[in-house]
């Protein structure tokens, strides 16, 4: 039997990314129209997430695999920015413990100060500007 799972799935493009994201998507809408009060809200709901499902393992099953990579290749740049946002607040969110983060008022430039030497006067490295701020 996994013999022939795997002799079917040769030549197929398989989960990736994008195919992942649109099954949990359509699950989630599927289980929200469980919740919506409307007759024709629920219905259209219920009908999305089906259709996200179906283009889901349309993808999965696809042997036009250039075609499918060049779509998750396109999904992954424009979710790159996001997920690049959240992984630089985690790493500043870790940092706060023992350095305090300021911007230039000049550039915006972040600036990263230990905690716990009083005054310190801060120059930028990237503008120059100097400004005096608590540490």
């Amino acid at each position: 039997m996994k013999e022939k799972l795997i002799r079917f799935m040769q030549g197929r493009n398989g989960a990736d990314t994008l195919s992942k994201v649109l099954l949990a998507a359509g699950l989630i809408v599927v289980f929200l129209s469980a919740f919506l009060t409307g007759k024709v809200v629920g219905m259209l709901f219920y009908v999305l997430g089906w259709v996200l499902i179906i283009y889901c393992y349309f993808r999965m099953f696809s042997r036009n695999i250039s075609k499918r990579y060049a779509e998750n290749q396109a999904f992954l740049a424009k979710v790159y920015g996001i997920r690049n946002f959240f992984r630089s607040q985690k790493g500043l969110w870790k940092q706060r413990k023992v350095y305090h983060i300021y911007k230039c008022p000049g550039c915006g430039q972040k600036i990263r100060i230990p905690k716990g030497k009083g005054k310190v006067e801060i120059r930028c490295p990237k503008c120059g500007t100097t400004f005096i701020k608590k540490s």
